[in-house]
């Protein structure tokens, strides 16, 4: 396309702002007037947003300035992440975190949604401020767009409906496979932990709820008759500081990207050997737990404990990252809100335990290692393959609006 003329977008659309009204008017808001901001267009399917999370009356749209843009506008973010848009199904207005681009004239407006897809980056590099990035409205209107016919417009934004709509199927379809696989790896896991991997093996009630039926020859116990609390105190402070996660249980802080704020010194930090079971105590609920592989220190707000003879740490780094044993440590958690529940070593001493013999522990523990490598695999594969769609998608959409494919050959 490096023939066809080029406007300034200036020339091609009317660029407004958005604008907010009051939050503390109620009469403002709830209305029946589509309010977009960045947030929507964190949540659409496709390239049309179709329904907003706030409406406003019409009284806030007269209050704030803001501007109804039409359907088929373009949603533009201007402030971090710059570039995001969507091409709107009904009338809406935005936020001041969004630009609405309304056509001058007789226009595809699906074309350049396409073109300024592909400025993404572009238009992040644009961004200025101090505070926050903000792509101002004198760069967007000074871009130079591409400007082909009203009928090569047309065949392009149709050429790619239909196939970026076929990769997004695809994308869709593998994305369901990553849930299933990921579900899958949390029931296998379940299971071998309380239940064991023998599928013959004679059954009995455990009498604990959570846990429900087991091989007759494990037994259950409290926590209180399996761990030992750990309070060692590091003098230095200079032993690995590790970090406890309901996603990655217990890690070194220096594998994780980290942005939280670091104390000024770990003196007097919690000693965690290997082996050692580290809970987060205010995010146990969610999970925030597991064995360290490592020996380290952890913040004296958690909680260490040591687990017994009887036990096999990796078979209880299973068992305590399974979600239903977050749920059920919660009921021993203490606290106002359901987000600030604690798990305090009298709450966590209260749990049951499944406990099989020590080296059916380990078979469990070897089993798990060995399934969820597979279904490891599989998800990994199944990423790689999302990823290369999105290439391919990004890469199909450069070449139609750039003219390196003829749409009407492709077609």
């Amino acid at each position: 396309m490096s023939s066809t003329a080029e406007k300034q977008l200036r020339h091609i659309f009317t660029v407004s702002s958005g604008a907010t009204p009051k939050s503390g008017m109620a009469e403002y808001w709830d209305g029946d007037i589509h309010w977009a901001t960045p947030q929507d267009l964190s949540t659409i399917e496709g390239n049309w947003l179709k329904d907003t999370r706030r409406k406003i009356t019409q009284a806030g749209y007269e209050s704030c300035g803001a501007q109804i843009a039409p359907t088929g506008a373009i949603l533009l973010t201007k402030r971090a992440p710059i570039g995001e848009l969507a091409v709107l199904a009904r009338e809406a207005c935005s936020n001041q975190g969004c630009f609405l681009l309304t056509p001058r004239g007789e226009t595809d407006t699906r074309f350049f949604y396409y073109w300024l897809y592909t400025k993404k980056e572009y238009l992040q590099i644009l961004g200025r401020g101090s505070t926050f990035m903000e792509l101002s409205t004198d760069e967007l209107k000074a871009l130079r767009v591409p400007h082909p016919s009203m009928t090569h417009q047309r065949a392009i934004a149709d050429y790619l409906d239909r196939e970026t709509a076929r990769i997004d199927t695809l994308v869709a379809a593998k994305e369901r496979v990553l849930k299933l696989l990921d579900e899958k790896r949390k029931a296998l896991i379940t299971r071998a932990v309380t239940r064991g991997i023998d599928p013959n093996v004679k059954m009995k009630n455990s009498g604990i709820p959570w846990i429900g039926e087991i091989p007759a020859h494990w037994e259950i116990e409290r926590t209180h008759w399996l761990f030992n609390e750990r309070d060692e105190r590091s003098e230095t402070g200079q032993e690995e500081l590790l970090t406890v996660s309901h996603i990655t249980g217990v890690t070194p802080r220096t594998e994780k990207d980290v942005n939280m704020f670091e104390a000024e010194t770990t003196e007097g930090y919690k000693i965690c050997f290997a082996d050692d079971l580290a809970i987060n105590t205010l995010w146990a609920w969610m999970g925030a737990m597991g064995v360290s592989p490592v020996k380290g220190i952890v913040s004296p707000a958690y909680h260490v404990y040591q687990p017994g003879p009887r036990l096999d740490p990796d078979y209880v780094d299973a068992l305590v990252r399974i979600p239903v044993f977050a749920q059920e440590v919660t009921r021993y958690s203490k606290g106002v809100w359901s987000s600030r529940l604690r798990l305090y070593p009298e709450g966590f001493f209260e749990v049951f335990f499944p406990v099989p013999p020590k080296a059916e522990q380990s078979a469990i523990v070897e089993h798990i290692a060995t399934e969820t490598k597979k279904l490891d695999a599989l998800h990994s594969s199944t990423e790689r393959t999302i990823a290369l769609l999105k290439e391919r998608r990004s890469a199909l959409i450069v070449a139609a609006v750039t003219g390196n494919i003829q749409v009407e050959d492709a077609a």
